[in-house]
């Protein structure tokens, strides 16, 4: 069962860019010990648009084999090519994910019924479970919510992550989506309260650096403890904030750098952090207990 603290995992990088596999062991099991509910291999924050098809097919499988059942692994397989995204998404269900989540496409901005038809190609050539991925400020394409009722019909389309940011989007997809129809936050700023009116979790760019305190934050909220969740996300929130000052995932590498869980590797277009934001980052994970 999918729930709670879902990391969007890092895809860790040497200084020249090449995928650092040992590194990659070392935050799957970062993440087991410190209670990560779910980590999601190769999603956006993973760098997906600039892995090849045989990294990101193998930076999966990887983390399937590191993690080895103990926690579910959700591969992103989100492409703005349909058939791009069913390769990617038929190797993920080879390589033994549990789930795929798939990001709508970007930049070709198709209407509402391309993008039906496109995820729903997706699910009947990979008959296995789909969670959409609706992030229209990266995208500047929106999955309106009558068109994610017509995609929870389908059989193996699960769920949706919510990266709209929007309490009263929430509140519409709580209120017409079926009771069986999973809903994530794409939002870690939102994420508390989104999970108290009744979403199942978060899939979290700051459970990358702080992933015992979102997980206990996401356990509290979905028992439905609005004190203790909100009292434990309060010391997150500049984090949640400052982790986006330049794009993702470019913030969150150089913190986990200087934490030292991976090398400060990023892969061109994206550039390491600039010095200007550095102090602010530092403020941040003072202000959660991390330095």
């Amino acid at each position: 069962m999918i729930h709670g603290s879902v990391v969007a995992l890092v895809t860790p990088m040497t200084a020249s860019g090449a995928i650092d596999y040992a590194a990659l062991a070392r935050l799957v099991e970062y993440h087991v010990s410190s209670g990560t509910h779910g980590i999601v291999a190769v999603g956006t924050t993973g760098e997906s648009p600039t892995l090849d098809m045989d990294e990101h097919v193998g930076v999966i499988a990887e983390v399937v084999r590191r993690v080895d059942g103990r926690l579910p692994v959700i591969g992103g397989t989100g492409a703005n090519s349909t058939s791009e995204a069913i390769e990617l998404t038929r190797a993920a269900a080879d390589v033994g994910v549990d789930a795929c989540l798939l990001v709508t496409p970007y930049y070709n901005k198709p209407t509402q019924e391309g993008l039906y038809r496109h995820f729903l190609a997706i699910a009947e050539a990979a008959p296995i479970p789909n969670i959409l991925y609706n992030v229209p400020g990266r995208t500047a394409c929106d999955l309106v919510t009558e068109t994610t009722l017509r995609l929870a019909l389908v059989p193996n389309i699960i769920g949706l992550k919510d990266a709209t940011g929007s309490l009263e989007r929430a509140t519409e997809l709580l209120s017409r989506c079926p009771a069986d129809f999973w809903l994530f936050s794409g939002e870690d700023a939102v994420a508390a309260e989104l999970m108290l009116r009744g979403y199942r979790g978060v899939i979290s760019v700051t459970a990358n650096v702080a992933p015992k305190a979102m997980a206990e934050m996401c356990e509290a909220a979905l028992a439905g403890r609005r004190e203790e969740a909100l009292a434990l996300d309060a010391p997150l929130q500049a984090l949640h904030r400052d982790l986006f000052v330049e794009s993702n995932p470019i913030p969150v590498k150089w913190a986990l750098a200087e934490l030292g869980l991976i090398e400060d590797g990023i892969r061109l277009p994206l550039t390491p952090l600039s010095a200007a934001h550095h102090a602010t980052l530092h403020a941040a994970l003072r202000q959660a207990s991390l330095l």
